[in-house]
């Protein structure tokens, strides 16, 4: 029986040979499996840019069905955006955009799931990063305020690993508040 692998090469990045060079991870051996993943973004904006996308009154047209479409091509595109990524057949995508008054902005949430080998972790983050960028795009001549937060992997089932669900934090929207200092000192002269 093999034995399991000892913490050092657990903690191994498995898009990295033992030489250090970058490399597609062989997922031959691996059974196929049902795989889902579910991530989010969110897009903060203006009050009055919000307001005009929920009515409909952009110049560039349908901001939340646009972006919708966008996130869906995007993550059918993944293995060509991102190097080492393996080509997948998904077997459904979907991506909401929910406007949010509090944030004031717009929640981004795409699930992405496939029968297969390897995980579809990386096409919910593109889906949700894609459509993100799309709203940015569309609104960005009349609210340069607008920010991109938040990219973040939700949940995702299937495979060796099992599910995992990013645990709930509890906090508010993201707002145009200024983020937690980190601990790295500011330069005096700055």
């Amino acid at each position: 029986m093999r034995q399991p692998p000892d913490r050092t090469e657990r903690r191994r990045l498995t898009h990295v040979s033992r030489g250090g060079r970058p490399r597609m991870v062989d997922v031959s051996e691996k059974p196929m499996t049902a795989r889902r993943a579910v991530a989010e973004a969110f897009v903060t904006l203006e009050q009055e840019t919000l307001t005009a996308i929920i009515d409909g009154q952009t110049t560039k047209g349908d901001v939340l069905t646009v972006a919708e479409m966008a996130g869906v091509m995007g993550a059918k595109k993944t293995s060509e955006l991102i190097p080492l990524c393996h080509p997948i057949a998904l077997t459904d995508i979907v991506v909401e955009i929910t406007p949010e008054r509090a944030g004031p902005g717009v929640r981004i949430r795409a699930t992405a799931a496939t029968v297969g080998q390897t995980g579809v972790e990386m096409e919910a983050l593109t889906a949700a990063s894609v459509a993100a960028l799309t709203v940015y795009d569309m609104v960005k001549g009349v609210d340069r305020s607008a920010a991109i937060r938040d990219v973040r992997l939700l949940e995702k089932s299937g495979g060796k690993s099992g599910e995992w669900r990013r645990p709930a934090d509890g906090a508010a929207p993201p707002s145009r508040a200024p983020q937690k200092q980190s601990s790295f000192r500011k330069r005096p002269d700055r």
